[in-house]
């Protein structure tokens, strides 16, 4: 007979009992009393708890304006108003898609805002020049022969003024000025040039005469002078107007007899 089926159904029961009798927890690979490997949700946390440790190390929360811790020893997110247990947690949204999001549109708003409002003014204010000291003047007292009106002619020297620059003048009042007591007999007349000094004269407090002929201002590029001729008005006395007179006496006569004085 033939011996081999026999022989192979001895050899199958043999390794099929000793396979039922072999020690998997001392097998090649496996540590006594390490209670089996880890599953892939252990492996996720412990994976998750390895990197908000390094999270924490590299990240420092307290710069960032959007973490919050609340009084319930919980933390929040300001910009998404998410709640979350642990500094990991949070740290875990801020680099999920909708922290990004968020982000991102916050950033596109403020620069938005900052087109529409306007720019401030960066201005340093009025220029300031150096003054190189009061130019020279004249001053001439005239009178016209047919009016017998007063005038007076000023000329201002200007030999340093630059050629865009052209002198100015105004009146102004007693009151206005600082320096003397105000007294209403008179006013004062300013020319300024840069860089020249402001001078001022006194004059009577007198209109002046702004017709065409009679009130000259010329400024001479040539020469740098500026002239100016003003001419006063002579006062005119005009009588007030009278005052109205208290109402007189006024008798009132009644049937019953006797009057009554009003």
């Amino acid at each position: 007979k033939n011996p081999w089926p026999r022989l192979a159904f001895y050899v199958f029961c043999t390794v099929k009992g000793s396979l039922s009798a072999m020690d998997f927890q001392n097998r090649v690979g496996h540590k006594m009393g390490t209670g089996g490997p880890a599953t892939d949700q252990e492996v996720a946390m412990d994976r998750r708890e390895r990197l908000r440790k390094l999270a924490l190390e590299t990240i420092d929360l307290s710069k960032d304006p959007y973490f919050l811790r609340n009084h319930l020893g919980s933390y929040e997110c300001k910009l998404c108003l998410t709640l979350h247990t642990n500094e990991g947690s949070y740290l875990a949204h801020t680099q999920g898609k909708k922290h990004q999001i968020n982000l991102a549109r916050r950033a596109a708003k403020e620069k938005q805002d900052m087109t529409v409002q306007p720019q401030p003014n960066l201005s340093a204010g009025p220029k300031k020049a150096v003054k190189i000291g009061r130019p020279g003047y004249r001053v001439t007292k005239e009178r016209d022969p047919e009016t017998q009106q007063k005038a007076l002619l000023f000329e201002i020297e200007y030999p340093e003024v630059l050629d865009k620059v052209k002198p100015r003048h105004r009146f102004m009042s007693c009151y206005e000025q600082q320096v003397d007591p105000p007294d209403n007999k008179f006013q004062y007349l300013l020319f300024a040039c840069e860089p020249y000094e402001t001078i001022c004269f006194k004059v009577p407090n007198m209109e002046i005469d702004k017709d065409g002929k009679k009130f000259y201002v010329n400024w001479d590029k040539q020469r740098k002078v500026f002239t100016m001729q003003a001419f006063f008005k002579d006062r005119e006395m005009q009588e007030l107007p009278a005052l109205p007179q208290r109402p007189g006496s006024t008798q009132l006569a009644f049937h019953g007899g006797g009057s009554f004085v009003r």
